[in-house]
């Protein structure tokens, strides 16, 4: 219809039509424009007011993935044709089901107005809502708590989820603990910057790989590709992943070690820095003479110099040693993991001889007491009790 023949229709004017089509509103005395423009009548004054519930300019296209003005336009227009939903879809190019959400979500009483459906879906769309964890509450003062403990924002995530399944309030996602954290925009937990995050960033920063380590032994080295099915599939427990942390100018170090099934750790004290052979061989001699027959598996290690007396850490012990490719961290993943955990406690570029056995015993505690999400929120401590 032209405008003229709708308006006669409607049973309006012609002119109130198009004030309708332009989203001018009008009272007894004054016009209403949609930029908050004011005209009076009598005077012709102009000022920048507005109605009580004004009609904001909505765009022709909110998104580009939604509807158009356009489009549902045509919806109407098919729709009182007697098109069926599918003929509708495949006009527009959208699926039937996009057209029947449509319809159900904006019709009342089966009739269906483009327009009010257009500036419906925009108001809808815009949804601006407050940070979850800046609102003060139960759950932002559990998520502060874990984060004083050194758990990462995935092990809150995940233990929330476990623990208060039912309680909606209570659930918050990985993502929205980092932005808290970071994005000022999200905010709520900046007091907690400092020590919220084990690595201490203030910003989030990409991996980078470990430096290269090639060293060889005069000893033949077992890799870790003849090593059994049974340790990689981390089926049977009491396999091991093994490496240095070093500290200042390379000068001092401690041992670490990792249970690959349990993600058990622990340390190993190098008296006064020293990571020669001999005295890392020590070390572990020691650390595995504690463990029970059943957990002395194997152990794998880098290349790196320190693991030159291999055969005679075999020799005592019984536990064979593979050794990884060279530039492949990735073979020992939990132990690398571990190592950056570790960090936390003992940073890049300090001297780490300053620490005792008693100091390493109470980090080891810490790491296998915290949940893991690959444990299915258990802790490494719990399941090595079961085995124990």
């Amino acid at each position: 219809m032209t405008q003229r023949e709708a308006s006669a229709r409607v049973g309006v004017h012609e002119r109130t039509a198009r004030d309708w089509e332009k989203g001018v509103r009008k009272s007894r005395r004054s016009r209403f424009y949609p930029d908050g423009r004011r005209v009076n009548y009598a005077t012709g004054e102009v000022t920048m007011e507005s109605m009580t519930n004004p009609p904001a300019p909505v765009a022709e296209q909110v998104g580009s993935r939604l509807l158009s003005l356009q489009e549902r336009e045509k919806i109407a227009d098919l729709r009182r044709l007697e098109w069926s939903l599918r003929a509708i879809g495949r006009e527009l190019g959208r699926s039937a089901s996009t057209v029947k959400r449509e319809l159900d979500a904006h019709s009342s009483e089966g009739l269906y107005l483009p327009n009010t459906a257009h500036r419906r879906a925009a108001t809808r769309r815009a949804r601006p809502k407050p940070a979850k964890l800046a609102q003060p509450g139960r759950l932002r003062d559990y998520v502060s708590d874990r984060l004083k403990e050194q758990w990462s924002p995935e092990q809150i995530s995940g233990v929330l989820s476990r623990d208060h399944a039912g309680d909606e309030s209570m659930q918050v996602s990985t993502e929205t603990i980092y932005q808290a954290i970071y994005v000022q925009a999200r905010g709520g937990l900046k007091r907690e910057i400092a020590d919220a995050l084990r690595t201490g960033r203030t910003r989030r920063k990409p991996h980078r790989s470990p430096e290269q380590r090639t060293s060889r032994f005069v000893d033949p080295m077992v890799m870790i590709s003849d090593r059994p099915a049974e340790v990689e599939d981390r089926a049977v427990p009491g396999h091991w992943e093994g490496d240095l942390i070093l500290g200042t100018g390379n000068q001092s170090a401690i041992v670490t070690l990792v249970e690959r099934s349990t993600r058990y750790v622990m340390l190993g004290h190098l008296p006064n820095g020293d990571h020669t052979a001999e005295t890392v061989r020590d070390v572990l001699v020691n650390l595995v003479d504690t463990l029970p027959a059943h957990l002395r598996g194997s152990l794998t290690w880098d290349q790196g110099a320190e693991m030159a007396a291999h055969k005679s850490f075999r020799i005592a012990t019984g536990v064979p040693v593979y050794f990884c490719d060279p530039a492949s961290p990735w073979q020992r993943g939990s132990n690398e993991n571990t190592n950056g955990l570790l960090r936390q406690y003992f940073p890049k570029g300090t001297d780490l001889s300053v620490y005792g056995p008693e100091d390493l015993e109470h980090v080891a505690q810490k790491l296998n007491r915290r949940p893991r999400k690959t444990l299915g929120w258990d802790t490494p401590a719990e399941r090595l009790l079961e085995l124990v």
